[in-house]
């Protein structure tokens, strides 16, 4: 992975290369952004710099053989370690090693890929897939044996806020004493799920939202469209890159996830006073209830961020929406009025207790019933 391949982020990438020809590189690092910013291709570059003792901020003037071995992201001192769970081939006991193809194939066609885009990948969807203490057990093992080619070892553990707290546990001591030359790079969205002893081991490098004109140059460089298109692209992304490549396929779950959400405040408003729409909202509660358990967490925190957008439409801060709908005789200005600040703490907090019961395996069709009753009396509460 070149530098020049990751999008932005100069200035970490300054930071980077510079630690490794300064000699001062930490042993345990966390790469902390929104999905699309681009930690895990800056991850692997920075890898492969260290590996390959590549000199003058890239990746192209060092070790020939050993950049080559990046290309298939099959390094010998490269480690991964990422969330798994049992498939139609890997029945009992999954970790990271047991899925290395499909993971490399992931690298190759989105390096800016999510976690939903990984579980459809390994046939997952109805799963959530976590970093166990069989991983941790990899780990620990892998990283006993000497470096392959003598230099550095490097563990990349992605989604790191995946890892559950006997996986933590028994990877704590390691990343606070790691054998010699041994570099730990976590990657994380969200840093306030890794427990405190495994964050405070670790420099934090923060990652922001990339500017919509460097994924506007991205996608006409890459995908070949007229300026106007991916301008327009670029904004509704809104700093993800992963999503702006959904736009230019038409592959973005949030089509489908406006549809559910539309049709459910719809009915929502309906409901007061009227049996028919109380079924619907039932039904609607149902058909949600028999898709995986990621795809409902993925369709909540889209819920969330619809009703962050109508609020400031509603507050005429225009140049913060970023949303367009798609979906016919649906206008989010006529919407907004209806999202306020005397009801949106109470949607959102609504939404993420749902989140919250959903990803401790609560009963989804009950979890959704009561929040499409509570999300009838919010819409109807009037602004002060």
């Amino acid at each position: 992975m070149l530098f020049e391949d990751v999008l932005g982020q100069e200035h970490i990438k300054n930071h980077l290369t510079q630690s490794v020809e300064n000699g001062r590189i930490p042993h345990a690092q966390l790469f902390v952004g929104p999905e699309g910013s681009g930690t895990l291709p800056m991850a692997i570059a920075y890898a492969q710099y260290i590996l390959c003792g590549n000199k003058g901020g890239e990746n192209s003037n060092g070790n020939e053989a050993c950049n080559l071995k990046f290309k298939n992201y099959s390094h010998p001192d490269l480690h991964f370690a990422f969330p798994v769970a049992t498939n139609d081939r890997v029945k009992k006991h999954p970790v990271s090693s047991l899925f290395l193809e499909e993971w490399r194939e992931l690298l190759k066609e989105q390096p800016y890929g999510n976690l939903f885009d990984w579980y459809r990948k390994l046939g997952v969807e109805n799963k959530q897939g976590q970093i166990g203490v069989d991983e941790a057990q990899e780990v620990v093992k892998s990283l006993a044996l000497k470096s392959y080619e003598g230099g550095y070892k490097v563990m990349l553990i992605w989604m790191a806020e995946k890892m559950n707290t006997s996986a933590a546990n028994k990877l704590l001591k390691l990343i606070e004493e790691p054998p010699n030359k041994t570099i730990f790079i976590l990657i994380a969205e969200d840093e306030e799920q890794i427990i405190n002893t495994i964050r405070s081991r670790c420099q934090v490098l923060h990652f922001p939202p990339l500017a919509e004109n460097i994924i506007k140059t991205a996608i006409v460089k890459n995908y070949d469209l007229q300026e106007t298109e991916a301008i327009k692209i670029a904004h509704q992304a809104n700093g993800n890159y992963n999503k702006a490549c959904d736009l230019v396929f038409h592959d973005s779950e949030d089509t489908q996830f406006e549809s559910w959400f539309i049709f459910w405040i719809r009915s929502a408003f309906k409901a007061k006073g009227n049996k028919a729409a109380i079924h619907d909202l039932i039904s609607w509660s149902e058909d949600i209830a028999k898709t995986g358990r990621e795809t409902q967490k993925q369709f909540l925190h889209f819920c969330l961020s619809f009703f962050r957008q109508a609020l400031l439409t509603n507050y005429n801060a225009q140049s913060l929406v970023y949303i367009e709908t798609k979906t016919e005789g649906f206008d989010i200005r006529k919407f907004a009025p209806f999202v306020h600040g005397n009801n949106i703490l109470e949607i959102s907090n609504e939404l993420q207790d749902a989140l919250y019961h959903i990803e401790r395996n609560g009963n989804s069709k009950i979890i959704l019933t009561d929040l499409s009753i509570k999300l009838t009396r919010l819409l109807h509460k009037k602004a002060d």
